[in-house]
């Protein structure tokens, strides 16, 4: 996260005496990413952020995977995922490798019992239905429809959701998860020519110091299993932070698409990038204007990715018979391309009002028992006319 950002009360210089009224030392805290090299965050605890009173169990969180060399183009029935209570428990893997695991989540019921940290993995929130606030030790974040969350790594944190129906698709990703460096300049901010700017930034605000001592359940993945511990202070006991590394959101509506006279490839969409997936926002936009233009895309082979899109809204213009949270699977191996009927049938028309989620990645994705349960099982048909 290339932008610099501060809440709440730091010391005029880092790693000197910041003390409370009382006197006593407020606890500072480094939270960085590759070792000391990467970008990071100070924070300042009213209580040490190391007291773990017991760990209560350990239990597998890896997803359970039913192919693992997958040559099929999928369907997936997204909103055929039963909803859970419990945000955790909510969250179904559906696509996963060494890098990332995909899934979609329809939690009914506000995270309050327990604080959770991902430790493997940066994660991804896109938000399909329902809003709310993402509440962690950096503040609060306000979201809703077709906000992405991305949470780095390692922070804590808790949603705190409006009402029942909510949507969400998920990446966790085990590479840090930045902008597309060629957005960027040498300083790091974004460049004129790309989508978005910081203004579009959903930043940390609100930040609420809980100084409070006693039992505060925490659960933490790490390694594929999720544990439960006891923590001996509220997580959430900062009274400032200041730096790079914290979670923030984007809302999909303020990607500005880039559009030319014939048809732009998908790297055009670009939004988020790690060294083993990108991800891309396909969004309402106008056509290409060349005379002869075909707005839809043109076959194309996957050979060194496997793509995922995942239908938020609209009329996805080269695909039939695709709605609201499905999810189409193209593996690497054969090429794929519009649906029959779309290629000739985009001529002429002036604007897509399509919305969805892309993820790319660089190795074959396998397929948990989850996904077979709500695949379609017909969809690499689909191209037979």
């Amino acid at each position: 996260m290339p932008i610099y950002h501060s809440l709440g009360q730091i010391p005029a210089k880092r790693h000197t005496q910041f003390r409370r009224k009382d006197g006593d030392l407020y606890h500072e805290q480094l939270f960085g990413t590759i070792g000391f090299e990467g970008m990071s965050s100070l924070l300042y605890h009213v209580h040490p952020p190391t007291q773990v009173k017991e760990i209560i169990s350990t239990r597998a969180a890896t997803p359970k995977v039913a192919v693992t060399h997958n040559i099929a183009s999928r369907k997936l029935l997204g909103f055929s995922v039963e909803p859970k209570r419990d945000f955790l428990a909510s969250r179904t893997d559906l696509l996963c490798n060494g890098d990332v695991h995909i899934g979609v989540a329809a939690p009914q019921d506000s995270l309050q019992e327990y604080f959770y940290k991902n430790a493997d993995a940066d994660e991804m929130l896109f938000i399909h239905r329902g809003s709310g606030v993402l509440v962690s030790m950096f503040g609060e974040i306000p979201f809703t429809y077709g906000d992405y969350l991305i949470i780095p790594r390692g922070v804590i944190y808790q949603i705190r959701f409006s009402g029942p129906d909510n949507r969400i698709l998920y990446a966790e990703s085990f590479h840090p998860m930045y902008t597309p460096k060629r957005y960027r300049n040498w300083f790091g901010q974004l460049s004129e020519h790309a989508p978005f700017c910081e203004r579009d930034y959903i930043l940390p605000r609100n930040l609420q110091t809980h100084d409070e001592e006693g039992e505060f359940v925490m659960k933490i993945k790490k390694q594929g299993m999720l544990h439960t511990l006891v923590y001996g202070a509220h997580p959430f006991d900062v009274v400032g932070w200041d730096g790079y590394n914290y979670p923030y959101g984007f809302s999909i509506h303020n990607f500005e698409p880039i559009t030319g006279r014939v048809h732009q490839p998908p790297p055009v969409h670009q939004t988020f990038e790690t060294s083993a997936f990108v991800v891309c926002s396909f969004c309402p936009r106008l056509y290409d204007y060349h005379p002869k233009a075909i707005p839809a895309p043109y076959n194309h082979s996957n050979i060194d990715s496997d793509e995922v899109l995942y239908y938020v809204d609209g009329d996805f213009m080269s695909r039939n018979n695709v709605g609201p949270g499905h999810i189409s699977l193209h593996p690497g191996g054969i090429p794929h391309g519009p649906h029959p009927g779309t290629y000739e049938g985009s001529i002429g028309k002036k604007e897509t009002k399509e919305l969805a989620v892309m993820i790319d990645t660089f190795r074959p994705l396998q397929l948990t028992e989850a996904a077979l349960a709500i695949d379609d099982g017909t969809y690499y048909k689909s191209w037979m006319k």
